[in-house]
């Protein structure tokens, strides 16, 4: 688990102001997390397979929901990350 990916989404939740301004502008926002630059190209890419190991489930699909996917697309992707 990536203490600080979790720590990130979790303020999206949390503060409706961070969301905001996430949702305005995601670099700047993310740019405040001390992650690696892999993780952090992989959330502003939403990449759900690099992603899934990284982060608990409900956070992830948290953190898709206020990017804009709705719940079965999220559930769609996680299943085709699964072998």
């Amino acid at each position: 688990m990536d203490y600080w990916l979790s720590k990130f989404i979790y303020d999206l939740g949390r503060d409706p102001a961070v969301l905001k301004q996430f949702r305005e502008s995601p670099e700047t926002v993310i740019a405040r997390y001390p992650l690696a630059s892999d993780v952090r190209q992989a959330a502003l890419d939403g990449d759900i397979p690099f992603l899934q190991p990284l982060v608990n489930a409900y956070l992830l699909r948290f953190y898709f929901g206020y990017r804009g996917m709705n719940d079965a697309d999220f559930i769609a992707a996680v299943r085709g990350c699964t072998p």
